[in-house]
């Protein structure tokens, strides 16, 4: 692991999330096929993770495939799962050498069966992993996250093994396809886009969101540095005032 105060780091976000926006704006741009951004944003998606497992960061969350994204063209759909599943049959060795779990959360009921044995594979064999969480949104949206989590829970109510009235935040949180993880401190967006996406809605409430111009392509591990460099220098406060974390510190 680096040191982190050799990079100018001190705090650290335990979870991050990223939407990792701009791909094909970048090939575009470059005058490329599309298909020549996705491949450039799965380097930029290792380099991140291993410079976040380096640092000692504990979860981050990939913003994969959005559930909105089965609406593009099906042969640009079936080069995106292609390269999912090349990734994950490539990169499986690599995770479990770096200590790294793999988790996916989304309706991954909806990705090719290939694909999807592939997941559940990589899934399975780095089950051990503790040093890090990469956590994949595949088939994600938070709106159809939240609905899901509600039927599942009336389903409880009506079954009798939970009662409505006990029902608070704590207990909502564990029916999303996010239970067991952290909300996310960090959410960083490239390309430049002032929006969340459907992207972990009810989990982001008090996370802090740092927007760039620099497509995913292009955010490279410095950029990243220089992200959290950023989300330091931020006082979050959840609600009370800055005297009572202070006095808080103090104690």
């Amino acid at each position: 692991m680096k040191n982190i105060r050799t990079l100018g780091l001190y705090k650290l976000p335990l979870h991050v999330a990223i939407i990792m926006d701009g791909n094909g704006r970048w090939a575009k741009k470059k005058e490329l096929p599309r298909i020549a951004g996705h491949r450039e944003g799965i380097k930029r998606a290792k380099e991140i993770v291993e410079v976040s497992r380096e640092i000692g960061i504990k979860v981050i969350t990939l913003y994969t495939f959005s559930y909105e994204n089965w609406q593009r063209p099906q042969e640009e759909i079936a080069v995106l799962m292609q390269l999912l599943k090349n990734y994950l049959e490539g990169e499986w060795e690599n995770l479990v050498k770096q200590d790294i779990r793999l988790i996916a959360i989304g309706d991954l009921k909806l990705l090719p069966p290939d694909t999807y044995e592939v997941l559940q594979k990589v899934i399975k064999n780095t089950a051990k992993c503790q040093t890090m969480i990469l956590n994949l949104a595949i088939s994600y949206g938070g709106r159809q996250e939240i609905i899901h989590a509600v039927k599942v829970l009336i389903e409880n109510v009506k079954q009798g093994n939970i009662k409505s009235d006990e029902i608070n935040e704590v207990i909502f949180s564990q029916y999303l396809w996010t239970k067991g993880l952290p909300d996310p401190d960090f959410i960083i967006r490239t390309s430049g886009e002032f929006r969340l996406s459907n992207f972990l809605l009810w989990q982001s409430a008090y996370a802090e969101f740092y927007i760039t111009p620099i497509l995913w392509p292009d955010f490279n591990r410095f950029q990243f540095i220089e992200a959290l460099k950023e989300y330091q220098r931020r006082e979050r406060r959840f609600g009370k005032i800055s005297e009572q974390f202070r006095e808080k510190d103090r104690k």
